[in-house]
């Protein structure tokens, strides 16, 4: 929140700020036209609650677009949470949901949320968003490291991270 504070001010953005469960927000229904997460709710809040609360808290017609870490990158991720990844699937992607990094070997962490493609893609039927873009984030070239858990290398030959565009359906015909 402060960096975002910084940047409004910086560019003379008016920009309400809350600091808050992205699973259960205190505002009322179709409150927003416009929702994103980056890395926040988007890996850090169980899929199932928050993409509901999103739904709940856009207009029909409204946007959400989040950015997280790639399924890909969890499978991939060494089972003692040791860095960095590798080049093999090492856990079940079928049954992606709940990443437990408490006890990583490098950079202990919390509890982290992903899903198979395929899953989000049901997640987000369900719920009634229409997906209008998906985007793998690949580096732009081999090289160093260009996160604390993945390297340049791996991230020009794996998406490590993944884009989702999303429309509330609803009050257009949709």
């Amino acid at each position: 929140l402060a960096t975002a504070r910084r940047l409004a001010a910086e560019h003379r953005v008016d920009l309400a700020l809350v600091h808050g469960d992205a699973e259960a927000t205190p505002f009322p229904d179709g409150s927003f036209d416009f929702a994103i997460s980056e890395y926040g709710a988007a890996i850090w809040c169980d899929p199932f609650v928050w993409i509901r609360e999103a739904h709940r808290l856009l207009r029909p017609g409204g946007r959400l677009v989040f950015l997280g870490t790639h399924p890909v990158a969890i499978v991939c991720s060494p089972l003692d949470g040791s860095m960095p990844i590798g080049d093999r699937m090492v856990r079940n992607y079928f049954t992606l949901h709940r990443t437990d990094w408490r006890d990583a070997a490098d950079q202990p962490g919390g509890i982290e949320f992903n899903l198979p493609v395929s899953g989000w893609f049901r997640l987000f039927a369900g719920t009634g968003f229409t997906v209008e873009g998906y985007h793998e984030l690949r580096a732009s070239a081999p090289g160093p490291e260009i996160h604390d858990y993945v390297t340049g290398d791996w991230a020009y030959r794996f998406p490590c991270e993944q884009v989702w565009e999303l429309r509330r359906s609803g009050g257009d015909g949709s």
